[in-house]
């Protein structure tokens, strides 16, 4: 079993989600995911209710650079498209409990504008300006879907060199699902990152949302502590080398 405790208030309201949605959602998805097995109370000088997991085997994407990235990439986006097809009725809204996961990028739009001001000269600020601006210039128009939250490579679980689970719920909601395309740019590359597009089967311009969620985390990571400005620079890249489709 495994043990998961909140380290802040502001995740505190995660606990109960997982502990009731992840078992209608497993059902329908083919890779395996969290089984909270109880859940905690507040005690012992602790604040705010924990969980109880089965433990699940294996080593995060990020530990295994040695792994089959297209394979990870086609296995990981028919979870994702899985996961969409589930009926979203009555799921969690975005919010600030799962940091707006799902929601519009425009509530991120002053803090992402003043990382652009503050790093000017080390980025090609008119570049990242259009990025950001196209992803703001459409919006999610279809029925709220469901989406992870938080698709990362230390939130994949890799068996015998495949993926075998998809961990962390905690961001979880149904709206947009652009925020889950952020791994195209921070784990995948090349083929894999063109075979995780094309499995997914989304519109141009939730891809454009997507570079948006990225750009956003990598500028404010940029900001604070620097080192993301290779990602930066392929969210440009990615801008200009994609077709635009009508109605995209």
């Amino acid at each position: 079993m495994s043990i998961r405790l909140p380290s802040a208030e502001r995740y505190a309201a995660q606990v109960a989600k997982e502990q009731f949605w992840l078992p209608k959602l497993a059902p329908h998805l083919p890779l395996q995911i969290p089984e909270p097995l109880a859940m905690g109370n507040p005690g012992c000088g602790y604040p705010w209710r924990w969980s109880i997991y089965r433990w699940l085997k294996g080593n995060t994407a990020a530990t295994e650079p040695a792994c089959n990235l297209d394979s990870v990439a086609i296995a990981l986006a028919e979870f994702l498209v899985a996961l969409q097809k589930i009926d979203s009725t009555n799921g969690p809204l975005a919010g600030s409990q799962n940091f707006y996961r799902g929601g519009s990028l425009s509530v991120y739009d002053a803090e992402t504008r003043q990382a652009i001001t503050k790093l000017d000269g080390q980025i090609d600020s008119v570049a990242v300006t259009k990025v950001w601006e196209e992803a703001l210039s459409s919006k999610w128009e279809q029925q709220a879907v469901w989406l992870h939250g938080d698709v990362s490579s230390t939130n994949l679980l890799m068996q015998e060199g495949k993926l075998a689970a998809v961990i962390d719920f905690g961001s979880c909601a149904v709206g947009d699902p652009a925020c889950d395309l952020s791994i195209a740019w921070t784990f995948f590359q090349g083929e894999s990152r063109q075979l995780f597009k094309e499995t997914l089967g989304l519109d141009n311009a939730t891809w454009a949302r997507g570079r948006g969620w990225t750009l956003w985390k990598a500028l404010i990571t940029f900001a604070e502590h620097s080192g993301s400005q290779q990602i930066i620079s392929e969210l440009i890249d990615d801008q200009n080398s994609s077709p635009q489709m009508p109605g995209g």
